[in-house]
């Protein structure tokens, strides 16, 4: 879902403007996850110790993250944008080190050095126009992008749940559908669009697919199987996205890209093969009403 929305939003912003792009998105996706909330019987008011990691998801990554890369991608090319845009576990392990006093072994410290060198490769004279200010703006908006990425998920391990994680997941988009309609309204009004059958389709992939199901997704996984795996499952949205942007737009896969999205998944694939046992984050998570014992239970 993630890789084809890559492509998908490099579409989007050559016919809607980035924030109408994400905004129209976030409350597609707000929509959805109504629906699925309301159908699986999980719809919850908030209660205010789980008011900011919604605010954390909301404003970080549903928010800034993908205006960020919806602006980038109008300068930089799908491949490189996509490296770029992951390149957020690399910053993880550092700050969750400093902020929440997790160990870094050996292996991750050597994944976070590959990787680092891996955006070094990407900018060297013979891979990047330094001439081309458009160029050097969009990148350096996708790797604040991944910044606030990865700020994001620093505090939303450490937060300590009372609600199920997926309960929240509506308030997040309802949230960020809010912040990020009001703002496109009060910078560019309303929207003169052209409305064709691929534009919507686009917008109604981005919404329900690439934000709400993804999201929807990524709570079950990190619920089902351990981090490790999750993360490697993951490696496989940048090489999707960079193989379906060549196929879709014709986009050219350079040497120096490859060269430089091999050293920075190498550099996560290191960091996430870690021999240390899994590093435990205290987490509060409620105990289902049907599994608590009750004197009538045989």
């Amino acid at each position: 879902m993630w890789g084809l929305n890559w492509t998908l939003t490099k579409f989007l912003v050559q016919h809607i403007s980035p924030l109408w792009s994400v905004a129209i998105r976030a409350v597609i996706a707000t929509l959805a996850l109504a629906a699925i909330t309301l159908a699986r019987r999980q719809f919850i008011v908030p209660r205010r110790g789980d008011m900011p990691v919604i605010v954390s998801v909301a404003v970080l990554h549903m928010g800034a993250f993908s205006v960020l890369v919806a602006f980038g991608l109008q300068f930089v090319p799908v491949g490189r944008s996509i490296v770029l845009g992951y390149t957020t576990p690399l910053w993880v392990a550092p700050a969750a080190w400093l902020l929440l006093r997790e160990p870094v072994p050996r292996e991750r410290l050597a994944g976070i050095v590959l990787g680092l060198a891996g955006i070094a490769v990407m900018f060297n004279p013979s891979a990047f126009d330094w001439s081309n200010g458009n160029a050097l703006i969009g990148s350096g908006l996708l790797l604040l992008a991944a910044l606030c990425w990865a700020a994001n998920i620093v505090y939303v391990r450490g937060h300590r749940w009372i609600s199920e994680p997926f309960q929240l997941v509506f308030w997040q988009a309802l949230l960020a559908s809010i912040l990020l309609t009001t703002l496109t309204l009060i910078r560019e009004g309303v929207p003169d669009i052209a409305w064709t059958r691929e534009l919507v389709g686009a917008l109604l992939f981005g919404g329900i697919f690439g934000t709400a199901l993804a999201h929807w997704a990524m709570v079950i996984i990190n619920r089902s199987l351990p981090a490790t795996i999750t993360s490697l499952g993951l490696l496989a949205t940048p090489v999707m996205g960079v193989a379906i942007s060549a196929l879709v737009l014709g986009e050219a896969i350079e040497l120096s890209l490859i060269a430089a999205m091999a050293m920075i998944l190498g550099g996560i694939l290191i960091g996430t093969m870690s021999r240390r046992k899994p590093d435990v984050v205290p987490t509060t998570q409620p105990i289902p009403v049907a599994a608590r014992p009750s004197p009538q239970s045989p």
